[in-house]
């Protein structure tokens, strides 16, 4: 009988938060995209009008590192831009999203988690309608294999497991420093740059690839590119190392955040 009261209990814990999350995610969507022309797809735009300036740029200088086509350069600098515009978003909006509603946690018991956790959803949402279509329809023109396209499915889940792994630790760290998201900004920066987004990796001095190899996005990027446009199987391998790079964030951001949150309510 005390297994299945716990069992219950935990049921409804679930349940709850699941309610809460759905609540919170629709108020994300509707107060982001309000009176808001094209709503989601925002998401998808903004990587396709960076996408067609590196291409401006830098397509002709480095084509000779996909095999000499500027059209592979093109595919590359979107998968990268995808990457980094879904972490910066996500992460930046959860940074500030238990501070925000602290009015709210002082008035009602609700699980902290859920804020921070809201915000990647919403994001994710936005992705999988606006981003994801586009990746899988790139996969299969390139691959010809629903394989590739399935296989999608996996850094595309580092990434999200990457980001709410940081969405905990920031989200948490601003309660105690106020001026972090003014130093977060540089560390975005400083990952946006780290990372082989508009440049190919193979450009980068081997004294520095090592430091590079630091920044938890690379493997998820490489692992994207090599599934959409290398037209090969996917590499175990890269799938692998993006997935432990999400998994060692995710554990660190849940583990700083449990420790922490019983501080919360003295400085919301």
């Amino acid at each position: 009988m005390r297994i299945s009261l716990k069992d219950n209990s935990t049921w409804l814990q679930v349940q709850r938060y699941s309610e809460l999350l759905h609540v919170l995610v629709a108020r994300n969507l509707k107060v982001r995209y309000r009176g808001s022309f094209l709503g989601v797809y925002w998401s998808l735009f903004n990587p396709l009008i960076m996408t067609g300036l590196y291409s401006a740029i830098f397509g002709t200088t480095f084509a000779s590192y996909y095999d000499n086509s500027i059209l592979n350069y093109v595919l590359a600098a979107f998968t990268g831009l995808v990457v980094i515009n879904f972490f910066s978003g996500s992460t930046s909006q959860a940074l500030n999203s238990v501070v925000s509603n602290g009015s709210l946690l002082n008035k009602i018991s609700l699980p902290v988690s859920v804020f921070p956790v809201s915000m990647i959803a919403a994001n994710v949402f936005q992705f999988l309608v606006g981003t994801f279509p586009l990746l899988a329809l790139m996969t299969f023109i390139n691959s010809k294999s629903l394989v590739n396209v399935l296989a999608l499915v996996f850094p595309v889940l580092a990434l999200v497991l990457v980001s709410t792994g940081v969405s905990f630790l920031v989200s948490a760290l601003y309660v105690f420093f106020r001026d972090l998201p003014y130093f977060y900004e540089l560390v975005v920066f400083v990952i946006w740059l780290s990372s082989p987004i508009f440049y190919p990796a193979a450009i980068v001095p081997p004294q520095v690839k090592q430091f590079l190899g630091l920044n938890p996005l690379s493997p998820i990027i490489e692992s994207l590119r090599q599934i959409t446009l290398s037209g090969s199987v996917p590499d175990l391998a890269l799938i692998w190392g993006a997935l432990l790079s999400g998994v060692i964030i995710l554990a660190l951001g849940w583990t700083c955040f449990h420790l922490w949150r019983h501080q919360f309510m003295d400085l919301l």
